[in-house]
């Protein structure tokens, strides 16, 4: 019998009030269930729970039929699950029960202004623990506050990266535990400038020259918070990803969400990159065993159906298209075929792709779609990854 499993993959999207938070999150899963968007991407997105799923479509529904922005979910805490359902069960798709990705929601207001007492920095430690497991933290600048902000730009990124800093500094001895940093943390902390649309001459490349020179020496205080709470913290990167982000265009009387840039990465960038970083870190640096396993333990398992989906992995002599997992993880970060695969890019993952296809491989064809998404994305400007 065939054990079978989840690959799950979490984001966590902080922002201040008004920043976007609850307009990207509608837009994203909306932009999901359009039709024929299924058929087209190899997979059905749907909520697991069903009372949100509705909850969010009509919301993206009143953006795009009544040109009604969805009001801000002030001081709630919520944890939103998507799973991925593939168009058939076979390659190694057929290993998995679901692809899981789960959103968490952090209320801008928690890291705007102080708990109003011991029973809300309880629910706010309590729900920092909850997103310990994201691979991916979204901190949203607000491109309108860039624009309010012109000329005084330091300011707002002082304010910004400040206030999470020492929303950070607040928690930070309740979430340690006996004061010894932490293995499973966030670790790759990307910032996303929501309402882009108000920005139309920024590129991903200005919008990090941007940051630098006028919120580096906050950025960098920042990450000397977080790096003061993570054990291995070679193992990091803090601002060094940027995206664009725009959930719709918004003019007077009307909404249109089809006019989005950047929600389609949502995905790809919380189900590979991390994969792609983490396997690079682990090659790379002196880490700690135990920050080396967490790292590594689900990117061994997205690197084995993205080798045998390639046909990289297909010399081995395995048992099925997830016995790589079972090669020790050091002979795999070793192995040529680790190699080829991190580094796959452009034409070679095209050919990847059609391989997948061919082999009606659709979990290794969606994974390794959103390989090409994020290098398409850096291409046309969208999109940094840090060279970490």
């Amino acid at each position: 019998m065939v054990r079978r499993r989840t690959l799950e993959q979490h984001i966590a999207v902080f922002g201040e009030s008004g920043s976007g938070k609850t307009v990207l999150l509608s837009s994203f899963f909306g932009s999901m269930r359009k039709p024929g968007q299924s058929a087209k991407r190899r997979f059905a997105l749907v909520a697991d729970k069903p009372a949100q799923g509705t909850q969010l479509l009509k919301k993206y529904y009143d953006m795009r039929d009544n040109a009604k922005a969805p009001a801000p979910n002030k001081y709630r805490a919520d944890a939103y699950k998507f799973s991925l359902k593939v168009k058939s069960a076979q390659g190694s798709a057929a290993h998995f029960d679901a692809v899981r990705m789960v959103w968490h929601d952090y209320p801008g207001e928690w890291f705007e202004q102080d708990v109003s007492g011991e029973t809300e920095a309880r629910r706010r430690v309590d729900l920092f623990r909850s997103l310990l497991r994201s691979d991916v933290a979204l901190l949203l600048v607000d491109g309108q506050q860039l624009l309010d902000h012109a000329g005084s730009e330091e300011r707002y990124f002082g304010k910004l990266f400040g206030s999470l800093s020492n929303c950070l500094l607040a928690m930070k001895d309740d979430l340690l535990e006996d004061g010894q940093p932490l293995v499973q943390f966030p670790r790759i902390w990307m910032l996303g400038l929501s309402k882009a649309d108000l920005l139309p001459e920024m590129t991903a490349s200005a919008f990090e020259e941007l940051v630098i020179r006028d919120g580096g020496h906050h950025l960098n205080e920042l990450r000397e918070v977080i790096q003061s709470m993570v054990a291995g913290d070679q193992a990091l990167a803090v601002g060094e990803d940027l995206l664009l982000l725009s959930s719709a265009k918004f003019t007077p009387g009307q909404i249109d969400v089809n006019e989005r840039v950047g929600v389609d990465l949502i995905l790809p960038l919380a189900a590979v990159l991390p994969f792609e970083r983490h396997l690079r870190w682990a090659k790379s640096k002196e880490l700690p065993a135990r920050v080396a396993r967490e790292l590594l333990s689900s990117s061994t398992t997205i690197l084995a159906v993205l080798g045998w989906a390639s046909g990289v992995l297909k010399n081995l002599k395995l048992p099925g298209p997830l016995g790589a997992v079972a090669v020790g993880v050091s002979a795999l970060l070793a192995s040529r075929a680790a190699n080829e695969i991190i580094d796959m890019a452009d034409k070679r993952l095209e050919e990847a792709l059609e391989n997948a296809v061919q082999k009606h491989d659709d979990l290794g064809a969606i994974l390794t779609q959103f390989r090409i998404d994020l290098e398409e994305a850096e291409e046309s400007g969208v999109l940094v990854r840090s060279k970490n």
